[in-house]
């Protein structure tokens, strides 16, 4: 039988998987309440949100307490500056947050990640997120369910050209292009996340984007 009483704690929820995750989150009759973790509040009331804001450098384990934990976390090299900032978000922050989170007893991870993650990868990205997950691995999670996307569809609060061209080239393409690398929307990635988060999975699981 599903709880009906869960807490969820979410970082990256203002991002594009993110934001869909938080709502779905909010929907869902599961959980009594959801915790965003950020750096600044989020433009959204609803009465099951709770946003605490965080430091990510300096988390306050106190405020990670909940049943689950899902990580949307991520950004690009553009955006981040520099490799160092890029491994902070997309690794450092990610792992830390949910290693005080399993201290204090949540059950649950549920990460974004990505098609083609490798810890030994030569591709800067990939490496980082092969890591994440050895590492989150040996944290002992109950569960740990990861989703590896290809290129996700939706629609961006920022506008990034590079992106919109290559969303365009891989409908376009899309025929030919082999199921794993196929673009998948957003909120089928979020999605994937909350509805493994509620069958009871136990173990790590691994969702491949073909299984998304």
């Amino acid at each position: 039988m599903t709880n009906q009483n869960k807490t969820a704690l979410i970082i990256g929820a203002s991002g594009l998987v993110g934001g869909h995750l938080l709502q779905q989150l909010l929907d869902h009759p599961a959980y009594r309440e959801v915790v965003a973790l950020v750096r600044r509040p989020l433009d959204i009331n609803h009465p099951k949100l709770r946003q605490e804001i965080l430091d990510f450098d300096h988390p306050d384990p106190a405020k990670i307490q909940g049943d689950e934990l899902f990580c949307a976390l991520g950004t690009t090299i553009k955006k981040a500056g520099s490799k160092e900032v890029q491994h902070r978000i997309d690794g450092i922050y990610p792992y830390e947050i949910g290693r005080i989170a399993r201290q204090n007893g949540v059950r649950g991870y549920f990460l974004v990640s990505s098609v083609g993650t490798d810890a030994k990868s030569s591709t800067f990205y990939l490496r980082v997120k092969g890591e994440l997950e050895e590492k989150l691995k040996m944290l002992g999670f109950p569960s740990l369910v990861i989703v590896r996307p290809s290129f996700l569809l939706g629609n961006r609060t920022e506008f990034r050209l590079g992106e919109k061209i290559g969303i365009f080239l891989a409908q376009l393409l899309r025929p030919i292009i082999p199921k794993r690398y196929r673009g998948v929307q957003a909120s089928a990635v979020a999605a994937a996340l909350v509805a493994a988060a509620n069958r009871n999975v136990e173990g790590v699981l691994v969702l491949e984007n073909e299984e998304i």
